[in-house]
């Protein structure tokens, strides 16, 4: 987990650098709270997710990024175009699966991002397991 400072200050929500757009990944809710999954966007690992974290991380704006997350037998995916020096909100949650549990991911409207996010601590980016 980062430093509770640091975790603030992008809770705070404010603009990402010029030409970038700002995106939150987060997960809550009690379902599958002891799995893990990955997540990359646009193929490079952003880390592996666990329950009440979020991870923050600015994009290039004004283009269509892909954030996949794992799943059960092959990786769930949603492309979003997202605009510079705009904040997006990308909420990972666990399914079921015919064997093991799955995730997928939803684009989330700004202020229930926020106000979500503003729950949940914010994980290092890390390695992802595959």
């Amino acid at each position: 987990m980062a430093k509770k400072e640091e975790a603030d200050k992008v809770k705070q929500f404010a603009a990402p650098i010029s030409g970038s757009s700002g995106l939150y990944v987060y997960r809550n809710g009690l379902f599958g709270s002891a799995l893990k999954k990955d997540i990359w966007i646009d193929g490079k690992c952003l880390g592996e997710s666990a329950s009440d974290v979020f991870f923050y991380t600015q994009v290039e704006g004004g283009k269509k990024h892909k954030i996949e997350t794992e799943s059960e037998f092959s990786p769930n995916s949603l492309e979003v175009i997202m605009d510079a020096g705009k904040n997006y909100f990308i909420r990972q949650y666990i399914k079921m699966g015919a064997f093991v549990a799955g995730a997928d991911l939803e684009l989330i409207p700004e202020e229930q991002g926020k106000a979500d996010v503003a729950r949940l601590g914010l994980a290092q980016p890390g390695t992802c397991s595959k």
